[in-house]
């Protein structure tokens, strides 16, 4: 037996595949078996599976199965040994008749490969069959006038075994008269006659009884017999003769039952009884006698069942006339059935795959399927077809068999079932057609991705959200089915501000619903980007993916921030200074806040809440600048305290106040006598606190006195130490320097313990500050304790009693008035008396603007009090660098600092277009920044 051909990937190996192919179906059509009838069921017939190449194993694994055109199986295949057996007993004479070889063809269907292969199984006879008479007794009347040497024929018996089981030879009984000649036929049947030996006499003997055998030569032996009884009548001298050597007729199968097929007429020329003519079958099989009638006077051959094309195309037989004496004569009778198509094509489905793969490459085998119509001829011409709208086409195989391929590329998506209906028509007329429905399921492959509805979303959420809370659902796709279908979610790894974006959202990997991790901030985070990942669950997985922007909305979180005035930190109030002389709209003061909200809720309104002099002051409702809103009466006092709000037009509205407290003066000296009247009638609780602060003052003073002196002390013993030493020729040569103090640790204590004493406008309340010096070395000379500074005298310090006691406080120089360009307000916007000067002595003027802006000291210098770098205002170091000018408007052109006509810039050494001299160690930086 040739091996399956095995597939190769290269061109020539696959041709040689082909035609090894090609061989192996036309050698399998030698694979023949031969087994003897009447064997027990399970016999062995042959080893199917060693000359199909395969194990024993193999059969069931790769769908080994017998295809058989008929309605009964005769064999089956063994599982456990890979055998042909029979499936049943087998009559070879039921299946094959008289034929010299009995063959019965099947096929053998590989499912796996869905190739065919053709067996053929011959049917090896045995001698299961005696021969028999068509009668168990024969009448044979003979004249006794009759010569010696005259034959009669007899009935002879049938066998229907073939080969040397079948008839072989006669034998009869022993007797006076007869003896027995066999004679044999053209197609090899022997056939049994009577000699007469001796005459016969009636009046001696009128009935003879015969016994004649009929014997096969099969083993064991097998044998029939039949009686023959001869009737010794008187003398006839003609014999029925036929019209015709031999009938014949053709009619069609469909003929009803009862139908007279043709009469036999024999003709006697005898008269009387010896004239009457009878007739009867003389060699018909018993299966024929069922169908066919003959009447014994007429001659009419009837039908009495109906005849069928398919199971007999041809019918022969004898019919025998005798007259009254028993003068006989034979003649054969032929009856031709005629096919009519009266059977429908059938279609028998011997394998079939019941779902594909969508991905299943065009030409695969999908069913295997055998065409038979019984009739013949055109009748059973069968052509078999498919609808030509489906991905598939027919291809015929060996014999009748025909495969269903696919034709196209299969998609699931596009349609999930085929109900396929294979039609099969022969060629009769009218044709006949019969249809057979096959169903098939295209199972799903992962060829489609996810898809999202859009390409992009954009999603807005309002700030101050709640953490958890769901921001938008996204949704995709996938046409696939099941697992294929199944789609997660995810978002891509990307960072923002340095964190990553899944520390900012997350996203329900099963519903696709995002979550804020975090409480949005607009005014830190604006808008974020988000790319989310739509991933099946197929192998390989596909995905997709769609950006969603996340714009944060604003919302009124932040009150207004006051800028300007700054609120001081020690509990002071800063002061502002309005000259009585001042007109209606005159500009006292500007009021800058700023709001790090956006839009709407970022515009401003200014309004005056609250006046210790109604109608005095007013405030520009955008501008926050606070002018005179009438002239300055005398009987208003030099205190005037306004409280400023600030609101947003958010909602709700949020907004913030700012206290002002304004100087009502026409000169500086008018505002020290005043404060000196102001200081005047303070409570006793606190004048004792005020005590308490100087004694506190003077004793600190003191000990640090006593402490340089020390230090001098120790000092001049250690340069008295150091004369020594070089007096005694360097004996102390070894001694660590390090147990000497040098002036350095001297410079550091004297730079550490460097105080100031100074005085807000509320006089009744002082505060202590400790500034660096310009110089570490310079101590505090008595020079500088004997200045008479106006705004130090109402408080006397211990280390200058011995001087303050003596000193009187002079009158404040009159001849220094306000310029117009020193005015408070922006440069030159008022006009006022221009015979007032400034001081001359910069130190008095900075401890001037010390006293009035002591809330708001770093506006005072000009310098960089609000502004920590270029283009910030200062705002860098309360909001952080990310706040910068482009959040606010620039309110530097607007803010003023009263009573100089400085400008906010962030040169740190420039005042009034003068670089600040220095060197005298009494220099003081003004301004609260620069004193911390």
């Amino acid at each position: 037996m040739a091996a399956r051909p095995r597939a190769r990937d290269s061109r020539g190996f696959l041709r040689i595949a082909i035609l090894l192919g090609t061989l192996w179906e036309v050698r399998a059509v030698q694979i023949r078996y031969s087994v003897s009838e009447e064997t027990d069921k399970g016999s062995f017939v042959g080893n199917i599976s060693k000359d199909l190449g395969l194990e024993p194993r193999e059969l069931a694994e790769r769908g080994v199965r017998i295809v058989s055109r008929g309605k009964s199986q005769l064999f089956a295949l063994s599982p456990r040994s890979g055998a042909l057996v029979t499936a049943g007993r087998i009559d070879r004479e039921e299946l094959c008749a008289q034929s010299v070889r009995c063959l019965v063809n099947f096929n053998i269907l590989m499912g796996d490969k869905m190739n065919l292969y053709p067996i053929e199984v011959e049917i090896m006879d045995v001698n299961d069959n005696a021969p028999r008479f068509l009668t168990e007794e024969m009448n044979v009347k003979i004249m006794e006038n009759t010569a010696p040497g005259v034959r009669f024929p007899l009935k002879e018996a049938r066998d229907p075994d073939v080969g040397s089981n079948s008839l072989q030879s006669y034998q009869l009984s022993p007797n006076h008269h007869f003896s027995l000649d066999v004679q044999t036929g053209d197609d090899g049947t022997k056939y049994p006659e009577l000699v007469l030996e001796r005459a016969l006499d009636r009046e001696e003997e009128a009935v003879h009884h015969l016994l004649l055998t009929a014997s096969d030569g099969g083993n064991p032996l097998r044998s029939g017999t039949s009686r023959i009884q001869v009737t010794v009548v008187d003398v006839n001298d003609h014999a029925p003769v036929f019209s015709l050597p031999q009938y014949q007729v053709t009619v069609p199968e469909n003929v009803p039952v009862g139908t007279t097929l043709l009469k036999v007429k024999a003709i006697d020329l005898d008269d009387g009884i010896y004239g009457e003519v009878t007739y009867s079958f003389w060699k018909i099989t018993k299966k024929n006698l069922q169908v066919f009638q003959l009447n014994s006077l007429t001659g009419e051959l009837t039908t009495l069942h109906g005849l069928d094309y398919e199971e007999s195309e041809f019918y022969e037989m004898e019919v025998q006339a005798q007259d009254g004496p028993g003068r006989l004569t034979r003649t054969k009778v032929l009856i031709t059935l005629l096919d009519v198509n009266d059977n429908v094509p059938e279609v028998m489905v011997t394998s079939v795959s019941s779902s594909v793969p969508e991905d299943t490459l065009p030409g695969t085998v999908i069913a295997l399927f055998y065409l038979q119509d019984r009739d013949s001829g055109k009748n059973g011409q069968v052509t078999c077809t498919i609808s030509e709208n489906l991905p598939f086409k027919l291809e015929r195989s060996i014999d009748n068999y025909y495969r269903l391929v696919t034709a196209k590329h299969l998609d699931r998506e596009r349609l999930s079932a085929y109900n396929i209906t294979v039609k099969a028509t022969d060629g009769g007329a009218p044709p006949l057609s019969t249809e057979t429905h096959i169903s098939i399921l295209v199972t799903d492959t992962n060829d489609n991705p996810p898809t999202f509805s859009h390409t992009s979303y954009s999603v807005f959420i309002s700030e101050n959200n709640p953490r958890g809370a769901s921001v938008f659902s996204v949704t995709a796709h996938d046409p696939d089915s099941d697992k294929n279908a199944q789609v997660t979610y995810s978002l891509a790894e990307d960072t923002l501000q340095g964190a990553p974006v899944t520390s900012y959202v997350s996203i329900n990997s099963d519903t696709g619903i995002l979550y804020a991790l975090q409480s949005f901030d607009y005014e830190q985070l604006q808008n974020l980007e988000l790319r989310v990942t739509a991933r099946d669950s197929g192998d390989p997985p596909l995905s997709s993916n769609v950006s969603i922007h996340l714009f944060i909305l604003d919302k009124n979180d932040n009150a207004p921030e006051i800028l300007y005035p700054a609120i001081p930190t020690d509990d002071s109030t800063g002061m502002e200074l309005a000259p009585r002389s001042a007109e209606p709209g005159y500009l006292v003061t500007k009021v800058v806040a700023v709001d790090r909200d956006s839009g709407q809720n970022a515009w401003l309104s200014y309004r005056l809440l609250k006046a210790s002099e109604p109608g005095l002051f007013a405030v520009g409702v955008h501008t926050g600048e606070v002018r005179t809103a009438r002239a300055m009466l005398d009987r208003d006092s030099l205190k005037q305290s306004l409280v400023v709000i600030v609101q947003d037009h958010g909602e709700p509205t949020l907004s913030a106040t700012v206290t002002l407290t304004v100087a009502v003066a026409d000169s500086i000296p008018d505002v020290l006598a005043d404060l000196s009247n102001l200081a005047s009638p303070m409570d006793p609780e606190d004048s004792g606190l005020t005590l308490y602060l100087v004694v506190a003052v003077a004793a600190v003073s003191c000990v640090f006195l006593a402490f340089v002196i020390v230090l001098l002390a120790l000092r001049l013993r250690r340069w008295h130490s150091k004369r020594l030493l070089q007096a005694s020729d360097g004996r102390l040569a070894g001694v660590s320097a390090s147990h000497f103090v040098g002036m350095d640790g001297v410079q550091a204590f004297l730079q550490t313990y460097s105080h100031e004493v100074s005085l807000t406008a509320d006089s009744r309340r002082s505060h202590l500050i400790f500034p660096q010096p310009n110089y570490a070395d310079t101590l505090i000379s008595q020079e500088s304790c004997e200045k008479n500074d106006p705004l130090l005298t109402a408080i006397d310090f211990q280390e200058c009693k011995d001087e303050a006691a003596n000193t009187q406080q002079a009158p404040p120089n009159t001849d220094w008035r306000f310029s117009q360009a020193q005015r408070p307000g922006t440069s030159g916007s008022q006009n006022g008396d221009e015979t007032g000067t400034w001081p001359n002595n910069q130190f008095d003027t900075e401890m001037l603007q010390a006293m009035i802006l002591a809330s708001a000291s770093e506006a005072a210098d000009g310098s960089s009090t609000l502004g920590g770098g270029a283009g910030t205002m200062g705002l860098s170091a309360r909001y952080g660098p990310q706040f910068t000018l482009q959040h606010v408007p620039d309110y530097r052109q607007n803010v003023y600092i009263p009573g100089s006509n400085a400008t906010l810039t962030n040169g740190a050494g420039k005042r009034d277009g003068k670089t600040p001299a220095g060197g005298n160690g009494n220099k003081k930086k003004s301004g609260k920044k620069e004193k911390k």
